[in-house]
């Protein structure tokens, strides 16, 4: 009985914060948002079917392990690691979007000129601190 209100809990958890992922995804506007920047607006579908894979891939590889074979090289966790900070970045950068944090930012002090360099230096720094997690911290 006790593994039967386990399993329900656990499946419940999941569902909510699958609902809040999404949630928060169209709230944002993070799809829509990437299709219209990127101006790919012919390739909803292909945009649509990534995104449903990508949640798919990352649901499964959290519920499985990886095979010993995989866990011989790192460089099979490079473009894993990359995956997830290109993923935060985005999310990221549509959460700052949505409060205009980086017009307000650089306004105030100043550095209306440097915005392209310290976009990527955010960027740059996300994805080495994912690559320096995977290859360093993760053990």
């Amino acid at each position: 009985m006790i593994h039967i209100l386990e399993v329900l809990i656990g499946f419940s958890s999941g569902v909510i914060i699958g609902a809040v992922f999404i949630s928060l995804l169209i709230v944002l506007n993070v799809i829509p948002r990437l299709i219209q920047l990127g101006k790919a607006q012919g390739h909803l579908l292909k945009i649509m079917f990534a995104a449903i894979l990508g949640i798919l891939c990352g649901s499964y590889f959290s519920f499985t392990t990886l095979p010993v074979a995989w866990m011989q090289s790192e460089w099979v966790f490079l473009p894993i690691g990359l995956l997830h900070g290109v993923f935060n970045g985005i999310l990221i950068a549509a959460l700052a979007e949505t409060l205009n944090v980086f017009p307000i930012f650089t306004k105030r002090l100043r550095l209306e000129k440097y915005l392209i360099l310290l976009l990527f230096a955010i960027v740059c720094g996300k994805v080495f601190g994912s690559l320096f997690q995977w290859f360093f911290i993760v053990e």
